[in-house]
């Protein structure tokens, strides 16, 4: 591991600066706010039973993410019903 020398707290860059562990039946998702040389990202991991997927979403794009989510959600609850 490196350390990342923008970082004052010498985080190696591995390390997460925040994550976050949801689960859902059989899946594991990890949500973690990393940082490189372009900058800061999020990192979104779906585990299901050791096989692993990884999106990466630049924090530039993080609002539209959010927003996307909530009209998901919007949706859900209003027009096409909770299958909760």
């Amino acid at each position: 591991m490196f350390e990342d020398e923008n970082d004052g707290n010498r985080r190696y860059r591995d390390e997460p600066l925040y994550s976050e562990k949801l689960f859902s039946d059989r899946k594991v998702f990890f949500v973690d706010l990393k940082s490189n040389d372009r900058g800061k990202f999020l990192k979104i991991t779906e585990d299901v039973r050791g096989r692993r997927d990884t999106i990466m979403v630049p924090t530039e794009t993080l609002d539209e993410l959010i927003d996307a989510l909530h009209n998901v959600r919007d949706y859900l609850e209003n027009e096409g019903g909770n299958d909760d």
